[in-house]
Formats: C-alpha cells, sequence, structure tokens
C-alpha cells in the first residue's frame, strides 16, 4: 500500500512538473521557433547542422546588456597615466568581456617650462585621473548596469546627468570652504596702500629732452582657463566604451556606428575619409635654433590620393629630411652675406619630438619651406600641386606678457599687428600653406579679424587652443569666436559620442570646418581613425609618422579604406575650400538692413506723414 501511494505521488509530482515545463516553453514560444527553425533547417540543409543552429538560436537569444564598467590606470605614449575603461556584457547568460577604451587626458606636453611647473601639472594629472577611476569603480556599474549597449544615445544622456551632478557637488563644496574661511578674513588688518611712486627725475642742465614715443596698444590680458573638474576624463572614456562594445557586439565597424547616429540610418551610407594633416617638422620654441613661430610644419597630401598613397609619399619626404640631418657636415668659411642673407652654413641637427617628428634647429621662417621645396622638387613632387602645408603657430606659446609682444625667433619680438602682416607675407611667398592654425592668441580678437580677412579667400585659419571646448561651444551654440575658417575638436574629458555628434553638426551648420585633433600625450587606441570617418570631419591631424601610438591610427585608417573600397561605400574626398570672409561680412550686413529697415517700418511711416502734413504747412 505503501509503496503504491509513492508512486501516485510520484506520477503526480512528474505531471506537475511537466505541466510547468509546458507553460514556461509556451510562455517563451519555444515550440513554434523549434518549429519554424528545423523546417528551415531541412529545406537548407547547410553543411554543418549544428553550427546553423547555434546561429539561429544566437538571433533568437535576448540582446547583450552592461553587466559591470570597470577603470584602470594604464600609461600613454609619454609614460604619462591616463584612464582605460573596460566593459563587461551579460551575453547569452554569461558574462564577457566585450572591449575596453582609453582616451588621454586634456592637460598637454609641458617641454619650455620650469622643472617644478613640469612636477605641479604631473601631480595635477595624476589627481584628475584618479578621481576617473575612482568614478568609474564606484558608480559607472550601478548607472549603466542592464542597459543594453546599443542605447548610445541614452547611455551619454545618463552620464551627463552624473556630470551635472558631480559639478553641483563640486560648486557646494567650494562654497562651504569659502564660508567657513570667511570669518578669518573679518578682523584682519586692512590692506595698506603703496606709497605713490616716486617723482621722475629732474633734467640736467643743458640735457635735451628724447622724443616722445607713442605707447603701443596694450594686449588683452589672457582669458583664464576652462575650469576642469577632475575626474572629467570619466565621462569621454565610458561614452566610447559603449559605442565600442557597440561595435564588436554587433560586427559593425566602429565608424559605420558612428555614421549610424549621426544620420539617424542603420544601412551603410557613402562615407569619405578625412584630408591628413601630417606633422612632418617642429620648430618651436623647444627646438634648439632660435625659429619659435612654427611649432608643427604640416603636410597635407592631395585630396585625390588614397591614404595609403599619401602616408607612402610623406614617408618618402621625411627620409630625405632624415638623410640630410645625418649627413656629415664639412663647415664652410665664413663668407659676406649672400643672397640668402646667411652666413656659411650651419649643421642641422634633428630629434624626435614628442608629435612623432623631427625637431630641427633652425633660425628663420623661411629655413624649413625651403628644405621641404627642395627636397619635393628633388622627388618629383611640387609643393601646391602634388602636396599642401599648413603652419601651427601656437602663437599661445610665444606671447611675452611683460612686453606685449610675440617672440618670432630668439630676441625679435612682434605686437599683434605686425604678426598680421608676417602671415601676409608668408602666404603670399609660399601660396602652398593653406592653413595657420593659432596664428594669434584667442585674445587678440581684432587681429583674427584682419588675418582672416585679409588671408581666409585662399588660407583657412584654424582655432586649435584658441578654440573653445566642445562642452562651451555646445553651450554658446557659436564657434565664430575667435573669427575662423574653422575648429581643432578633440575627445577629452566629459565629451561624449553625443557631444562629438552635436558638435559636428553645429560647425557645419554655420559653414566653418571640422577638424579632429589628437592629444599631446597619445594612447595606443586607434578609435580616433574611426570617429573621423563616423563624424565626416574634414581633416585628421594625428601629428607625425613615428612613435607606436600615432602609426595605429594611421594603421586604422588603411583599414577602414580597404573596407570602405570593398564595400562600395567610398565616396571621393573633397578638395580644399576656404571662405571669402569679406564676401561673407558684405552678406551679412546686406542681410542686416532689411530687418531694420522691417523693424522701423511703422516709425518710417509715421515720420513720412508728418513730413508731408509740414510741407503742406509750408505751401
Amino acid at each position: 500500500m505503501g509503496d503504491g501511494g509513492s508512486g501516485r505521488n510520484n506520477a503526480h509530482e512528474l505531471y506537475k512538473l511537466k505541466q510547468r515545463a509546458v507553460e514556461y516553453y509556451r510562455m517563451n514560444n519555444v515550440p513554434q521557433q523549434l518549429e519554424d527553425l528545423l523546417n528551415s533547417t531541412f529545406y537548407l540543409q547547410p553543411p554543418d547542422v549544428y553550427g546553423h543552429l547555434a546561429n539561429c538560436f544566437t538571433k533568437l537569444a535576448k540582446p547583450p546588456t552592461i553587466y559591470k564598467v570597470i577603470g584602470r590606470l594604464v600609461l600613454d605614449g609619454m609614460g604619462h597615466q591616463t584612464l582605460r575603461v573596460e566593459i563587461f556584457c551579460t551575453v547569452q547568460n554569461q558574462v564577457k568581456s566585450i572591449t575596453s577604451a582609453v582616451i588621454s587626458s586634456h592637460l598637454g606636453v609641458l617641454e619650455t617650462v620650469m622643472p617644478e611647473v613640469v612636477d605641479q601639472v604631473e601631480l595635477e594629472r595624476n589627481e584628475a585621473i584618479s578621481v576617473a577611476v575612482q568614478w568609474v569603480n564606484e558608480s559607472m556599474t550601478e548607472l549603466l548596469e542592464g542597459l543594453e549597449p546599443t542605447q548610445q544615445e541614452m547611455a551619454d544622456q545618463l552620464l551627463a546627468n552624473f556630470f551635472a551632478n558631480k559639478v553641483q557637488e563640486d560648486k557646494e563644496s567650494k562654497e562651504l570652504e569659502l564660508s567657513l574661511e570667511q570669518p578669518l578674513f573679518e578682523g584682519s588688518i586692512a590692506p595698506q596702500p603703496s606709497p605713490p611712486s616716486p617723482p621722475p627725475p629732474p633734467k640736467k642742465k643743458g640735457q635735451r629732452g628724447r622724443k616722445e614715443v607713442a605707447p603701443e596698444k596694450p594686449i588683452p590680458p589672457a582669458e583664464p582657463p576652462e575650469p576642469i573638474l577632475h575626474g572629467s576624463m570619466a565621462i569621454g572614456a565610458v561614452s566610447l566604451a559603449v559605442a565600442k562594445t557597440c561595435a564588436t557586439l554587433t560586427n559593425t565597424p566602429l565608424y559605420s556606428k558612428i555614421a549610424s547616429l549621426k544620420y539617424k540610418q542603420e544601412s551603410p551610407r557613402p562615407l569619405a575619409l578625412p584630408l591628413l594633416m601630417v606633422t612632418m617638422l617642429s620648430c618651436g620654441k623647444s627646438s634648439s635654433g632660435k625659429l619659435n613661430l612654427m611649432k608643427e610644419v604640416i603636410c597635407i597630401p592631395h585630396p585625390g590620393l588614397t591614404v595609403q598613397q599619401g602616408v607612402t609619399m610623406l614617408l618618402e619626404i621625411q627620409k630625405q629630411v632624415i638623410k640630410i640631418i645625418d649627413k656629415p657636415h664639412t663647415p664652410k668659411p665664413e663668407t659676406k652675406k649672400g643672397h640668402n642673407g646667411k652666413k656659411g652654413s650651419i649643421q642641422i641637427v634633428g630629434k624626435l619630438s614628442y608629435i612623432g617628428c623631427l625637431s630641427i634647429n633652425y633660425d628663420t621662417i623661411e629655413q624649413p619651406l625651403l628644405l621641404l621645396q627642395g627636397i619635393c622638387g628633388n622627388l618629383g613632387l611640387e609643393l601646391g600641386i602634388n602636396l599642401y602645408l599648413a603652419i601651427n603657430c601656437a602663437a599661445h606659446e610665444l606671447i611675452d606678457y611683460t612686453r606685449g609682444k610675440y617672440e618670432v625667433t630668439t630676441g625679435v619680438f612682434k605686437n599683434p599687428s605686425e604678426m598680421v602682416d608676417i602671415y601676409v607675407d608668408l602666404i603670399n611667398k609660399y601660396p602652398s600653406i593653406t592653413a595657420l592654425i593659432d596664428p594669434v592668441r584667442k585674445e587678440d580678437i581684432e587681429q583674427w579679424d584682419s588675418i582672416c580677412n585679409a588671408l581666409g579667400s585662399r588660407c583657412n585659419i584654424i582655432a586649435g587652443t584658441a578654440s573653445k571646448s566642445v562642452s562651451k561651444l555646445l553651450e554658446e551654440q557659436n564657434v565664430s569666436i575667435p573669427k575662423s575658417s574653422g575648429l581643432i575638436i578633440k575627445h577629452t574629458n566629459q565629451t561624449t559620442i553625443s557631444n562629438l555628434i552635436e558638435v559636428t553638426n553645429l560647425i557645419e551648420s554655420q559653414k566653418r570646418i571640422a577638424i579632429l585633433g589628437s592629444a599631446e600625450g597619445e594612447s595606443s587606441d586607434d578609435s580616433l581613425a574611426d570617429l573621423a570617418v563616423g563624424l565626416g570631419v574634414r581633416f585628421l591631424k594625428l601629428g607625425g609618422l613615428s612613435r607606436g601610438e600615432r602609426m595605429t591610427k594611421y594603421n586604422r585608417l588603411f583599414t577602414i579604406e580597404e573596407e570602405l573600397v570593398q564595400s562600395g561605400t567610398l565616396t571621393p574626398t573633397a578638395g580644399q575650400t576656404f571662405i571669402d570672409f569679406n564676401e561673407e561680412d558684405q552678406k551679412a550686413a546686406e542681410a542686416f538692413v532689411p530687418s531694420l529697415s522691417s523693424v522701423s517700418t511703422g516709425r518710417a511711416d509715421s515720420d513720412v506723414t508728418r513730413f508731408s502734413i509740414k510741407s503742406e504747412a509750408i505751401k
């Protein structure tokens, strides 16, 4: 009896278990899916049956979701600390590491400052990155857990909200510190006024007075740098990591993912490759020669060349530069100044710069340009036809605030107005220069206007360091201060992928040129090439053709070019275009006049009426 009852109970339990299993599979539509899958497999009869079934089941699986986000401290190409973000996802019930992303610090490489300043900047860099790692490890998993990596805009919005809260917390913390310090100063002694300056010494008897020289117009003071909240690079790094995770999981190139976000379409669209800005020489303040004005002498291959052809051509030019530097020097006897204004000859010395190019000791503006002109001639190339030049003047590094002038070469100082004349003469003499980057400080607004009006129709005037941050540009919705042909934007700090898309759209809507630039201390992450192609920027500025962290990005461009050619979605790269600022200003003025007329129509009509009444009265 006992055994029979036990058997009936077991059978009943088994029946209930089967019923639950049936209901579970029915709720998840398993029977119907299996029937359809097996029927389609029979008709297809693939060689690898189980491989085919595995692929089909993968499509039926739930989309992957973010499981955790980990931040790690790594080193960039200069050995400085930076941040790497790794994303883990739940994929088919398993936790997997999908991808990682690295972005570099916004802080530049300092070569011409005192050691204590370098130490101070290094401390600031390390503190900022330490906070970024803390943000990622303590908050990002909770913030993004369960989110599908395909939801880039939602991820970026969550990151933006998180950052806004951090900014508010920092503001409140500083206000509290200030309020606590305030009572300490209430009882302090008021500062004593400084003693009056002594009167000028009386002239000696018979001494002739000097001719009065009109004082030069003082330069505008330097604007305070935009505040950067420590830890902010966590936002940019996580945003990029989410985009890379989506691209990896969907087996889609990152550039295609970025393009689909920008142009709001899933199907592949024709994409153009950016024109390369490749740094060939550095003759800036950190070089050993007297010349300071040319921090970067940049080569731009002709738009008709492929990326590989352009880089190959520039590598050959670079080899010739190295040969000239390595050539044994035979000193020539000093002679009187010849037609080139030099005495004898000097040994050209070069060293590899941190931006991946050769830093050379030149003394005059013409020397590096004549060097490249001569090399191109020997190789059968012509500047202005096969390739063009651009100059990164980095004027903010040349200003001497005690004099209010720029130190163009060692001991030679020019005021902002004289800088305009230098650039006009330079472009007149070397028309193959088609871009000037940061020709004066951002504060010298009047000179930006003058340079653009004088040269804009044949040379792009680019704001690099003079440009505002991406966050500030989006806040102000204006890319015209200072007046320029285009801007260099960088993916640093709290800039998300959505921000990059928005700012490039803003720049394009205001008919300016977008240039994506690399940071000075670069990492080996090659995503910058994908971002440039996906965002559709006109130029990509990666530095020189040396150093592994920069060459990885050029190599990635080669791969992207091949993929676009194979898929038939590569569109020809547009040639260089320029802005006639005088014509633009004239059109703006003409558009402004009708608006004034429409505003004052009522007033004008009443004035005419009053005038006609007065005329009748006079008659």
